[in-house]
């Protein structure tokens, strides 16, 4: 049976919310249909904000908190190649006893993994997995707020973190973000987590987001620092172009890798 285009999107839709995962191969084969078309098709749905591509399909979003029902060892699996060449360049401005920021994003732990190397550097971050991954760099001092533990994110968040960065002067401070739109800057889905990162934007000198090309236009629960607060935008060149250009007339710095 064939299908026009918007009721196959209505149906692949309609899938992911009763099975909650599905790949492309499976939909290629129900409605016979090139996996090219089924790619573009989950483009389009998770730019309506009805399901999150992963790497060979995708999987459904919890319609009551808008929140994508993601681990982050799932999350880690996304734009994988995007986030290797953002952590690469975000690396770059990380220099030899430097006091930086790190918040739990995936796209920073690909940060993390570029600079371990570098010596007298202080890395303040919430993110346990960014702060493992130092656990063979003596040379690097490690930070970690206090706080409650936040498995999805695998981060620790609250007052006690909040009160512990009031007191550090960071150069720099790099951020993932859930969304990154004009109007609400830099967002993300936990208010707890919101919190701290808006306590870490405080503490940095220099605001530095890190985000790949899926996070552009779309908005989280809450902004954790509005666009006049951001320094620099670190992206991959699939960043929609008006918005790119529309946050340098702002004055933001936008490197795309």
């Amino acid at each position: 049976m064939s299908f026009f285009p918007e009721e196959r999107l209505d149906r692949i839709a309609s899938l992911v919310v009763e099975k909650r995962r599905v790949s492309v191969a499976e939909l290629s084969s129900l409605f016979n249909v090139s996996r090219v078309t089924i790619r573009h098709d989950l483009g389009e749905l998770e730019r309506r904000g009805l399901l999150v591509r992963t790497h060979g399909g995708a999987l459904a979003i919890d319609q009551n908190t808008k929140r994508a029902e993601l681990s982050f060892d799932v999350r880690e699996q996304l734009q994988r190649r995007e986030k290797g060449r953002i952590g690469q360049a975000a690396a770059s401005l990380v220099h030899d006893g430097d006091t930086i920021a790190l918040d739990a994003s995936t796209t920073a732990l690909q940060v993390a993994r570029q600079i371990k190397d570098r010596r007298e550097l202080t890395v303040v971050t919430n993110g346990i997995r960014i702060a493992l991954e130092f656990m063979d760099s003596p040379h690097i001092t490690v930070v970690m707020p206090g706080g409650i533990l936040r498995r999805d994110a695998v981060s620790l968040v609250g007052e006690l973190g909040e009160e512990v960065l009031a007191k550090f002067n960071v150069q720099r401070g790099f951020f993932g973000a859930k969304g990154i739109t004009l109007e609400e800057g830099l967002t993300d889905v936990d208010s707890r987590e919101v919190h701290l990162k808006r306590a870490m934007v405080h503490a940095a000198k220099e605001v530095i987001a890190i985000v790949d090309h899926t996070k552009w236009g779309k908005v989280a629960f809450a902004s954790f620092a509005f666009v006049d607060e951001v320094d620099e935008v670190i992206t991959d060149d699939g960043a929609p172009p008006d918005l790119v250009a529309a946050l340098r007339q702002r004055g933001v710095e936008v490197l795309l890798v």
